[in-house]
């Protein structure tokens, strides 16, 4: 692979692409389930609740529903597809010991650390998520790699949501980087790669369960992978 030139500064999406967040996640319903003596076989609850939250976040990244929908209507349905009989105020209670005790857990991808400590030698680094504000500092925090960027944008704060290009507009104005000298890493091709194709950022595509995916576009299964373009 040919290196890239031109390269100031380099923009990550930090949860599945930095951040471990299905192992995170896990981890954290198992603890909040028995804090709240919910009785649910984990795996039999992750199967159910991972294509429901895949479908939330991208209702969520659209505009169509609110934070506080994604995390309630999510927990709600899963437990409706389990049969489970759940009440509303303990599914807010679960929903807010979620995010309570996420940033509890700090399992990063593999070799994000060491790809993070190559990178930031040569390149000004940078997050841009879609996730919460309250927690996403805190997930960088408990796993320490937050001292790794130099700024940090997320969609609460930039007020829309990746693909949207105001918020990689902002990213862009934040970092005082230019489009055409940064480039974009995440796990998303419609929200990460895509969004930052559209307004001149370069991008490359976190895809480590190999999915298929257009030939033109850059492409790594593994973090490590990054230096054969960096």
């Amino acid at each position: 692979m040919k290196k890239l030139n031109g390269i100031t500064d380099v923009f990550f999406d930090l949860d599945h692409t930095l951040w471990d967040f299905e192992k995170n996640s896990a981890l954290t319903f198992d603890r909040i389930f028995k804090l709240n003596g919910i009785p649910v076989e984990l795996n039999e609850f992750l199967k159910h609740y991972t294509p429901i939250n895949f479908q939330y976040w991208k209702l969520y990244r659209e505009e169509r529903i609110k934070k506080e929908a994604l995390r309630f209507s999510r927990l709600n349905d899963t437990f409706k597809a389990l049969k489970l009989s759940v009440e509303e105020r303990v599914i807010h209670q679960l929903s807010e010991d979620y995010i309570k005790h996420l940033s509890a857990f700090n399992f990063l991808m593999e070799d994000a650390t060491s790809i993070l400590k190559y990178l930031q030698s040569h390149y000004k680094l940078h997050i841009i998520t879609n996730g919460f504000n309250e927690v996403q500092y805190r997930k960088m925090d408990t796993s320490n790699i937050i001292h790794f960027f130099e700024t940090i944008t997320n969609s609460e704060i930039a007020g829309v949501k990746k693909p949207n290009p105001k918020i990689f507009n902002f990213a862009l104005n934040l970092a005082k980087a230019k489009p055409e000298q940064s480039i974009m890493i995440g796990d998303s091709m419609e929200a990460d790669v895509e969004g930052a194709l559209n307004i001149g950022m370069d991008a490359i595509f976190f895809n480590p369960n190999n999915a298929s995916f257009n030939g033109g576009i850059k492409g790594v299964s593994k973090l490590i992978e990054l230096k054969m373009y960096l």
